[in-house]
């Protein structure tokens, strides 16, 4: 059992360390606690729903959106915004369900994920956890266009609209 001079002291702690802890800050807070520094960063560990492939380092971006492409928490494309205003692609989170790693290389399983990941120029390497690097598509000077395969593309689409009018 505690004597009264040992009770005394306790509240006494118990005060000074409520003081300590009101006067410090939400990150000191997080220091201090047990786990501190050492949470993990989302995707590391693997313990997600999408494997994520990095494109462009999140330095070039001010801002991001996400963009559902297809069906509804299948393949997301992470949109940023640069200073200057322009968009362009971040990264690619694809559902574990329609990817696989093979050899440490995201292979897709899907007609969709095979064909984002046919887009980048390079085959998505494994970082760490659920995290993939992967390079953009080469970009094409305004002087080279169209190259040879937009002209078949804007050749194919008017075929299509022309037989879709035609079947009118």
């Amino acid at each position: 059992m505690a004597t009264k001079k040992q009770i005394e002291a306790s509240k006494k702690n118990i005060k000074k360390a409520q003081e300590k802890w009101k006067s410090m800050t939400h990150r000191q807070h997080a220091l201090v606690q047990p786990q501190g520094r050492a949470r993990k960063k989302p995707g590391s560990i693997g313990e997600g729903n999408f494997f994520r492939i990095t494109i462009r380092p999140k330095g070039e971006f001010v801002s991001y959106k996400n963009h559902d492409i297809g069906k509804k928490g299948h393949i997301e494309r992470v949109a940023g915004r640069r200073s200057s205003g322009s968009w362009a692609t971040h990264a690619w989170l694809i559902a574990k369900g329609d990817a696989k790693v093979v050899n440490g290389v995201l292979v897709g399983k899907t007609k969709v994920a095979k064909e984002v990941i046919s887009k980048l120029s390079s085959k998505p390497k494994i970082v760490k956890g659920d995290i993939f690097e992967a390079k953009p598509k080469k970009n094409v000077p305004e002087k080279n266009k169209p190259t040879t395969l937009m002209k078949k593309a804007q050749r194919e689409n008017i075929k299509k609209a022309q037989n879709a009018r035609w079947k009118k």
